[in-house]
């Protein structure tokens, strides 16, 4: 399905193929060669999203771009199925595998690899060729990274990083974040009350 987001449309190579069922809203560009396979969802929400050439999307994965940070896909990737992109850039021939998240604002250099269930967290930089393990976490720039237990040591990093006033502009100590941080993350996505859907 292909929508009209905030006056912007996909466009799609002529040589790309995007499998029946993905959701394409928006600043959405897939470049040539490239394959968006069954239920994923690439939604711009308000910047942009470009995939490269000879990139592949598997099924159920979603990218997200924000006001803030566009998600830009490089060449020759691959995003492994129920993964979850938002607002990254990814360089060329980097391999995120199945389940991997990469938050707001990360870099990703060309021929580095996240495994299954890896997570490069927010405004977190990986220097070229860099793997991240199965199920661990990097963090910061130059990115560290730290295994699932090593909780208190990644918190360290992580606090500094401020996911909900660098994704939201909402200070995690004020009186109430999370009534705060869901009225203005509403209030965006009530833009979609507008969308115009241009079919398949």
């Amino acid at each position: 399905m292909r929508i009209n987001h905030r006056g912007r449309s996909p466009q799609v190579d002529a040589s790309a193929y995007v499998a029946p069922g993905v959701v394409l809203s928006g600043d959405v560009t897939v470049g040539a060669n490239s394959r968006i396979l069954f239920g994923s969802v690439l939604t711009a929400e308000g910047g942009s999203i470009r995939v490269g050439e000879h990139s592949i999307v598997m099924e159920n994965a979603v990218l997200r771009s924000t006001g803030q940070d566009d998600l830009v896909i490089g060449d020759h990737c691959v995003v492994g199925p129920r993964s979850y992109l938002v607002g990254a850039t990814i360089g060329d021939e980097v391999f995120l595998a199945t389940g991997s998240t990469v938050f707001n604002g990360a870099v990703i250099g060309s021929g580095s690899e996240v495994r299954i269930n890896g997570t490069v967290h927010l405004r977190t930089t990986l220097a070229p060729g860099t793997t991240v393990p199965i199920g661990w976490i990097a963090a910061g720039t130059p990115a560290e990274l730290f295994a699932p237990e090593q909780h208190e040591a990644l918190w360290a990093v992580q606090k500094e990083l401020d996911f909900p006033g660098y994704v939201f502009g909402v200070d995690r100590t004020g009186a109430s974040p999370m009534v705060e941080l869901t009225e203005k993350w509403a209030r965006s996505l009530g833009h979609h009350s507008s969308d115009e859907l241009l079919g398949d």
